[in-house]
């Protein structure tokens, strides 16, 4: 797994500073992880900018509650099916993301049929890639 190929592309500031601290652990422990901030707006606005961030050499990842629930054994062989790909995981603001960036995306996962706050769900998304790395290097993090 080269976490170096991924990027989170997110749609509003993390204003929590628990949310803050649990992010600047888990990016200590994936320091190739990047992540772009996007400022919330319109859907429009947003839709706009999230679209003028991708490329086509990459594989999009729309965060939804409508898509494909994973257990974290099953979401790192996912990862490490893609192999090489590089991979941009997409979360929207308050309003979720728009329409037309679930439709562009080439996967739609969901870390929870609930609906869960931006900022919760940007933690919850870094959490699981650094449990699908300990996975995929058998260190001791992931115990199940």
């Amino acid at each position: 797994m080269n976490i170096s190929k991924y990027k989170i592309i997110a749609v509003g500031k993390i204003r929590k500073n628990w949310i803050k601290d649990g992010l600047s652990l888990y990016l200590k422990r994936l320091p190739r992880l990047t992540i772009t901030e996007l400022r919330d707006s319109t859907q429009k606005k947003e839709a706009e900018a999230i679209r003028n961030m991708l490329t086509s050499n990459e594989t999009t990842i729309a965060l939804t509650e409508e898509g494909e629930a994973l257990t974290s054994v099953a979401f790192s062989q996912r990862l490490e099916s893609l192999g090489s790909s590089r991979l941009t995981f997409i979360i929207g603001g308050a309003d979720g993301l728009p329409p037309e960036i679930k439709e562009l995306s080439s996967w739609q996962l969901s870390l929870s049929s609930m609906t869960l706050p931006h900022e919760l769900a940007r933690l919850l998304l870094v959490e699981q890639l650094y449990r699908a790395y300990s996975i995929l290097q058998k260190t001791p993090y992931h115990r199940a």
